[in-house]
């Protein structure tokens, strides 16, 4: 995903599905120096940074 389309989601007012390693994240923040967001992953709610090129929309 591109940090553009990173940004659009988490300022959204809509639900947008969001994988990281086929598993569904929440972005919680994102970090423009280093193209990275702080992610929330659904099945066990641990926060972890990734690069947003790891992030996939699931539509």
């Amino acid at each position: 995903m591109q940090y553009s389309r990173a940004e659009e989601i988490l300022n959204s007012s809509r639900t947008i599905e969001v994988l990281y390693e086929g598993e569904p994240v929440w972005i919680n923040s994102l970090n423009p120096d280093q193209q990275t967001a702080k992610v929330t992953l659904g099945a066990s709610n641990k926060r972890i940074d990734v690069h947003v090129n790891e992030l996939i929309e699931n539509s």
